[in-house]
């Protein structure tokens, strides 16, 4: 199981959110660079940077921090926020990311995303699968979807998709455990996908309950941050 650090970016520093409101904002870092140095220095090999500031503009804002975390380290990062359109993918890959996750826009605006599936194939681009009581969440999870999580998995894996982060937003940054009867069903239902925990963990218990179901990795964020987990923990599963 693959460790991936999260950096969430707010005015151009690593924050954290609690189940997505930006009023819960707390800040942690003013320097992703040498944040994302601290996690390669720990042999990590992978890194989840989510632009919140691009989420809400609707375009890419801290490129240049996806830049100098691409060329300034070895991680390597999947880039997500505010990419909603060819543009801004490009320019994304441009600034260095190996991988982008898409995850409204895959709602909104799927002939979009389906043609970017194609384009760049199914090891650049990640399917974000927000979930709110197992229905896909969208618009920085303030948007509750009919649209049923497992069967919107399913559809597109049988376009080519194999990456899936996948965020319980009622457990996201509430340090209370993770979905793990979640992933085990979406495992189960669709066998042979590169399923990404996300949300809800806060222990190496938590993490070691992810790895015995087989996900492919787990982004971990405030359990960091907040010292629930070491780096030389994380650092015990690369």
């Amino acid at each position: 199981m693959y460790i991936i650090p999260a950096i969430d970016l707010i005015g151009g520093k690593c924050v954290r959110l609690s189940q997505g409101d930006y009023s819960s904002k707390k800040e942690y870092h003013d320097d992703p660079l040498e944040m994302a140095k601290r996690f390669e220095g720990a042999g990590i090999h992978r890194l989840h940077l989510v632009d919140l500031d691009g989420a809400k503009a609707k375009k890419i804002v801290n490129g240049e921090i996806l830049q100098r975390i691409s060329s300034g380290t070895s991680l390597k990062v999947d880039f997500g926020g505010g990419i909603q359109a060819d543009e801004e993918i490009e320019k994304a890959f441009e600034l260095g990311a190996k991988q982008v996750t898409g995850g409204s826009i895959a709602v909104k605006n799927a002939s979009l995303f389906k043609t970017w599936i194609k384009t760049y194939g199914s090891e650049k681009i990640i399917l974000g699968a927000d979930a709110k009581d197992r229905k896909i969440a969208v618009g920085g999870w303030e948007e509750t979807t009919t649209v049923d999580l497992i069967p919107f998995i399913k559809d597109y894996v049988g376009l080519g998709i194999s990456y899936v982060i996948c965020t319980d937003v009622a457990k996201d940054g509430l340090l209370q455990g993770p979905s793990v009867e979640l992933y085990q069903d979406i495992l189960k239902e669709i066998p042979g996908i590169k399923l990404i925990a996300s949300g809800g963990v806060s222990s190496v218990k938590d993490l070691e309950e992810l790895e015995k179901i087989g996900v492919y990795g787990t982004i971990v964020g405030k359990a960091y941050y907040e010292g629930r987990v070491t780096l030389e923990e994380l650092a015990a599963f690369v």
